[in-house]
């Protein structure tokens, strides 16, 4: 454990899951520049090692090495950990790497996401099993970090506990999945998933821990673009990047006027339009074409 030698000058420290790209790794680095250290996790550790579990082992960018020498040249500390969620001993192992390196975990972001078989396809191919890793990674998983980070959260008077949810728990979709909407069995575990943050709040908010729900809208993702499905899915919404969701967090994580969130669900779009919190975001639209006048 590090010991520090004034508690009062020491930065605060975040643990953000799935931080190998996309809104964790975007997370992770903003929460660098607002004076965090950082715990960053996922099953990625070194760049050109990711595959995708559903696209035929499709190679993905980003990496826990490369996000970490993002973090480092902020003049942040960071500690990588490679965690599993269908592997529970790898998620408590995290917390505990965590707080033996740092001695306290100020903010746990709770960013991962099971992406294999059985979270989005059609109802009737939904494979044996399928359902049961979904849950598994998506709700378990997770409430198996919140328990674990909330005991040294309480012990230390307080603490931020971020949950990325997403509105597939509770938007009928537009399309089935494959066109445009998403699978029964990624909706049902962000559906479940989502009722984390209000019971938290209910229990813990007389401790001091601060709880949001984080729905990041449609976000276009490495993972997406390398697949090929951003064309798909931009037909049927307004993308953001992960940076834009990033900035929610960190708006989160440092402003005491997010309280006013606590125990709900948090729009990050729409507050990062609101508070300006991206210069430049969201893009004007474009003005509508003007119809022809040519002779036919």
């Amino acid at each position: 454990m590090v010991e520090h030698a004034d508690t009062y000058l020491r930065r605060p420290v975040a643990v953000v899951t799935g931080a190998s790209r996309g809104i964790g790794r975007a997370a992770a680095i903003d929460l660098a520049h607002a004076g965090f250290d950082l715990v960053i996790t996922a099953r990625t550790e070194r760049e050109g090692e990711g595959r995708s579990d559903t696209d035929d082992g499709l190679v993905l960018p980003g990496s826990l090495e490369s996000t970490a020498a993002a973090i480092v040249a902020t003049g942040a500390e960071v500690l990588t950990v490679r965690m599993d969620l269908l592997d529970r001993a790898s998620v408590l192992a995290a917390v505990a790497a965590a707080y033996d390196r740092f001695g306290t975990i100020d903010l746990l972001l709770n960013n991962a996401v099971y992406q294999g078989f059985g979270g989005m396809e059609l109802i009737a191919d939904i494979p044996d099993n399928g359902l049961a890793n979904v849950i598994e990674g998506n709700v378990f998983a997770q409430l198996a970090l919140v328990r674990a980070v909330l005991p040294m959260m309480v012990a230390a008077g307080g603490g931020t506990i971020i949950n990325m949810i997403s509105s597939t728990g509770y938007v009928d979709p537009p399309a089935p999945s494959g066109s445009g909407g998403w699978g029964l069995g990624y909706a049902m575990s962000k559906a479940a998933f989502g009722r984390i943050t209000p019971l938290v709040h209910v229990e813990y908010a007389a401790h001091g821990v601060r709880v949001f729900s984080v729905d990041p809208g449609f976000t276009i993702t490495e993972k997406m673009i390398a697949a090929g499905r951003a064309a798909q899915y931009s037909k049927h919404f307004t993308p953001a990047t992960p940076e834009v969701i990033g900035k929610a967090i960190r708006w989160l994580a440092t402003d005491p006027a997010a309280d006013e969130y606590c125990g709900k669900v948090v729009i990050a779009q729409r507050e990062v339009a609101k508070r300006g919190l991206l210069p430049d975001w969201p893009p004007p639209r474009p003005l509508p074409t003007e119809p022809s006048t040519d002779a036919a």
